[in-house]
């Protein structure tokens, strides 16, 4: 008793004191996203949301002077993005708007009187006049510019640049849902997929002719088609359907997917490629992490991903005589993939080298040579090549993303003055450690120690389990801003008096294809949940640890591991703040397959029922803080719903928060602010009660 009353003192004093910083501080930096350069390499183009705040920014050769063209005010909860240059440079075109839910409406969480839905924007980069277009996503300008398609309800739609006083008009009718369209490099051709559910076609539009044809159909899924520089050739990836395949368990095998070159000339299609049986012939289809996955070289091979030696790496395969050639080596994966206006280039984002963090490397498409761009020790993604250089965006341990480029030798941080001044300066640089859970599988975290931290006291500790569960938290500031921000409020933690551990669980990327698609993870088991229980036990075992005070918190499936903790192990945690999580994977799996029903599949249902935290809620008895948006079209609201009336039942504590008409990843700052806010205000509650 005397103990826990010289550490609630402590703790009172702690939290008291604060530093001086709220956690709105921590959250207040711009974050920069939709980094783009136009086709000569003369400017570039991103978006900041600053506290809500979304607004496009721009910088031209040669000072890359920053200008904000855009004038967007307040936290609106309306995103910005998109952003693509016409093919001289001189117009830039992007959208703003929300996407819609099942029922049709569009994400509106700050209840605004007018249209949130996509809406199509035109900014003439010369004179700054930005012209509104109407509803639509996917802008894409043709080779002379002289035109831009754009996708609007089910239809692909176009508008002359010419005569932007014209209404846009429908270019062709087709059943199937069009997605990743393209013109050939001529402009007389728009390629494009026709996705029918468990099967999808390439499909060409003659502009000239206005005819629609699908050269070569099939039972499988084509999709990704790439033009060859010439556009003789239309290149795409064909994938075996898989049937009643549950998502969010271990999928390693399949029917392999390969590779097939249209000739444009004879309609005529052949395999140049396909995945061996075994290991890699499942199509990884969320890494790389961009719509393209074939990009010719000049000499006409085709590069492309694929995971044969476990890693998502790239290869290159002569489509005359199927030569093959392993482009990237080492352990890490190839996270994304950067076209360059030189056309001889590809930038690739990878942990190759550095696998708790993300490098930038450029790929020579002539000799195959690889040249590392990274600043070291630094978290450094989206490259653009410029004129004699590179834009990129960077982050460390310390500092938050923000654009950079790099020229002659020396680089600078744009937009400099736009740096918060009273951002934290007392961040700490995490530890990098190996958890082994019961089974042996052996996992990865990080660890935040507070400043000036005494090994002689004990300090209560928090663990941060992140969603997806196709993630990876680095050793720094997220390349995303909703982990960003998760890896803010930990280093709030820890400079509250706080160990803040990070766990990188099964399941998640940047570990290989073992790691992440281990046999009973998800709602196949649920294996990953004993890492979780394994970083609650490193944690309890060190000395620095009041073993009785350790919280779990989550968002998506971090909210689904932190409901497991509680359920299956209450006396390893006080407490745990579950966000918007999963807790009966037979009601939410239908929002990712639409052919799921539990009924039907009886034993699919009880193994899914069995990993989910309701199999196990009898047990809970530690107070939760349930936070979820009404909006959520991901994890359904009514997975707290049901989870709130079921533990008030057992009379558990049950604290909430709600945001109306608010999505998955919260669009309004605000909520960031309310949520976290909330969030330590419930830890802190739950520590002194002792």
């Amino acid at each position: 008793m005397k103990k826990h009353l010289l550490l609630t003192l402590q703790l009172l004093f702690i939290f008291a004191s604060g530093f001086g910083q709220e956690i709105s501080t921590y959250l207040s930096a711009p974050f920069p996203t939709n980094l783009t350069a136009d086709p000569q390499g003369k400017s570039i183009a991103w978006v900041f949301n600053s506290e809500g705040e979304r607004n496009i920014f721009f910088a031209k050769a040669p000072e890359y002077q920053t200008q904000k063209i855009t004038n967007y005010k307040g936290d609106v909860g309306i995103d910005v993005g998109s952003l693509v240059f016409s093919p001289e440079g001189k117009t830039l075109a992007y959208v703003s708007g929300n996407s819609k839910n099942p029922a049709g409406e569009a994400a509106n969480p700050a209840q605004l009187q007018v249209s949130t839905e996509f809406q199509i924007h035109l900014i003439d980069l010369e004179s700054g006049k930005d012209q509104l277009l109407g509803p639509g996503s996917g802008p894409v300008f043709s080779p002379d510019g002289k035109m831009l398609i754009f996708k609007a309800g089910k239809d692909l739609k176009s508008i002359s640049l010419e005569n932007l006083q014209e209404s846009p008009k429908t270019i062709f009718s087709a059943r199937g849902n069009i997605q990743q369209y393209s013109f050939s490099p001529n402009g007389k051709l728009i390629s494009f997929v026709s996705n029918r559910r468990d099967h999808s076609y390439i499909g060409l539009w003659d502009l000239e002719n206005k005819t629609l044809s699908y050269p070569e159909t099939s039972l499988d899924h084509d999709s990704y088609p790439a033009w060859s520089p010439d556009g003789s050739k239309l290149a795409y990836v064909r994938v075996p359907n898989v049937l009643n395949k549950l998502p969010f368990t271990s999928h390693k095998e399949a029917n392999p997917w390969s590779i097939r070159v249209l000739d444009l000339a004879t309609l005529k299609a052949k395999e140049v490629w396909k995945a061996p049986a075994g290991k890699g012939s499942v199509l990884v289809r969320d890494l790389p992490a961009e719509n393209e996955r074939l990009w010719w070289t000049p000499k006409g091979e085709l590069v492309f991903p694929w995971e044969g030696n476990d890693w998502v790496q790239l290869y290159a395969v002569n489509p005359e005589n199927g030569e093959t050639k392993h482009l990237t080596r080492g352990f890490g994966i190839v996270e994304k993939v950067n076209t360059s206006f030189t056309k001889n280039e590809l930038l690739l984002t990878t942990n190759i080298g550095d696998i708790e963090r993300r490098k930038i490397i450029s790929l020579d498409l002539t000799s195959y040579n690889l040249e590392d761009l990274t600043e070291p020790g630094k978290i450094n993604w989206t490259p653009n090549r410029i004129e004699n250089g590179l834009a990129y965006l960077s982050a460390s341990a310390t500092t938050p993303a923000w654009p950079m480029i790099r020229q002659y030798g020396g680089q600078k941080a744009l937009a400099e003055e736009l740096y918060p001044s009273d951002f934290p300066k007392n961040l700490v640089t995490p530890l990098g450690i190996d958890l082994i859970a019961e089974d042996g599988f052996k996992t990865r975290a990080q660890l935040f120690l507070p400043p000036n931290h005494d090994a002689s006291k004990k300090y209560p500790a928090v663990i941060f389990i992140h969603g997806g569960s196709r993630r990876q938290m680095l050793l720094g500031f997220n390349y995303s801003q909703y982990y960003s921000n998760a890896y803010a409020l930990q280093q709030y933690f820890a400079a509250n008096g706080f160990i803040a551990l990070t766990l990188n669980y099964r399941s998640g990327i940047g570990y290989g294809l073992d790691f992440r698609e281990e046999d009973n993870y998800g709602a196949g088991g649920a294996s990953e949940v004993q890492d979780l229980m394994a970083a609650a036990d490193y944690l309890a075992g060190r000395p620095d640890v009041e073993s009785s005070q350790i919280i779990p918190w989550g968002g998506s499936y971090g909210g689904f591991m932190t409901a497991h903790g509680l359920a299956q192990a209450p006396e390893k945690f006080l407490a745990g703040v579950d966000i918007h999580g999963v807790h009966n994977w037979n009601n939410d799996i239908p929002v990712f397959a639409s052919w799921y029903a539990p009924e039907k599949f009886p034993e699919m249902a009880e193994l899914a029922f069995k990993s989910s935290p309701m199999a196990y809620v009898e047990n809970w008895k530690d107070p939760v803080l349930l936070i979820h948006g009404d909006d959520d079209r991901n994890v359904l609201f009514s997975e707290s719903v049901e989870l709130a009336e079921v533990l008030r039942k057992q009379g558990v504590e049950v604290e909430q928060l709600v945001f109306p008409d608010e999505v998955h990843s919260f669009i309004l700052h605000k909520n960031w602010v309310a949520a976290y806010e909330a969030a330590i205000d419930f830890i802190q509650r739950q520590i002194q009660k002792q």
